[in-house]
This record gives structure tokens, sequence and C-alpha cells, in this order.
């Protein structure tokens, strides 16, 4: 099944792959998502939605290993600080549910800032825009197709 943003994809002549894993609504956390499309959690990247108290809203891609960091991204954006928006937002504001949001194809093209160990990897995987699809795709080609910022915008998950 093409997605928006496998569509999006193939109109910029983007390579990728699209792989499909079952989705589990209790859990869908990027850890068990990476363990389903048979990659490191580090490689498996969320996008998540937050806002900016002068910029607005910009998506952060972080690992899934990881969490963001909203001091690190707050000073990359410009804000004085950054909070996550809440999760009845996502949807209208990306047209994408929790746990297939992608910066890919959204609803409105919002500033994307993606943490910097993106690069250290061939591949990595985000969402295809629906629960249950990973896109895998070089972290290059997906920089350049979102005019993304690269950073250092994730800290260790606690434990």
């Amino acid at each position: 099944m093409k997605t928006n943003a496998a569509r999006l994809l193939d109109e910029l002549k983007v390579p990728f792959e699209l792989r499909g894993y079952a989705v589990d609504p209790e859990d869908l956390s990027a850890e068990s998502v990476a363990a389903k499309v048979g990659l490191p959690a580090e490689q498996v990247f969320k996008t998540l939605v937050v806002r900016g108290d002068r910029n607005g809203v910009c998506l952060a891609v972080v690992p899934g290993n990881a969490e963001l960091n909203l001091k690190a991204l707050a000073k990359l954006t410009g804000d004085r600080k950054s909070e996550m928006v809440s999760l009845k937002e996502v949807l209208p504001l990306t047209g994408y549910i929790r746990g297939g949001v992608t910066a890919l194809a959204c609803r409105k093209e919002y500033p994307v800032y993606i943490d910097e160990t993106a690069i250290l990897f061939d591949v990595i995987a985000v969402s295809a825009g629906v629960r249950g699809t990973q896109i895998l795709l070089d972290p290059n080609d997906y920089i350049r197709s979102l005019k993304a910022t690269e950073g250092d915008i994730s800290i260790p998950k606690a434990s």
C-alpha cells in the first residue's frame, strides 16, 4: 500500500523501502516497532509534534531509544521554550494519528529538526504515515527531502 509519504518520495525520486509490521495498539513504542522491522531502536526514528513559544509548531525526529531534549530543540529553533503538543492536537495539525506521524507529506509544511545521530547510519526507518508501515531510506535523502535541520536534540531515555 502506497501512503502519501511514499508517494512524495516517489515524486522526489528518492529510493526507499516500505516495511510492514503487525500493530499492537497497546504498544506503539519505537522500540517495539524496531524489533518488528528488524532494526536496532537507534535506527528507527520517531516524529514528535512540538510547539515553541516564538516560532510555533515544528516536528522533531529522534531515535527510538531516546527522548527529545526540549531545551536543546528550543535553542535550535530560536524559541525560549518548547513543549510537546497535546495528543488531541496531533491529528488536526499533521493529518496523522499517534503511531503514524511522519514529517513526509504532513498536512502542513512544518520546520523539521532531526537528531544528528541519523547520519551515522546507511539507512533509517521513519513512519510511512500509517501504523504498521515504516519507510526505510538513506538519512541524507530524508534530510534533503524535508530541508531538515540537524542538531543534538535527543537524550538517553530515562530507565
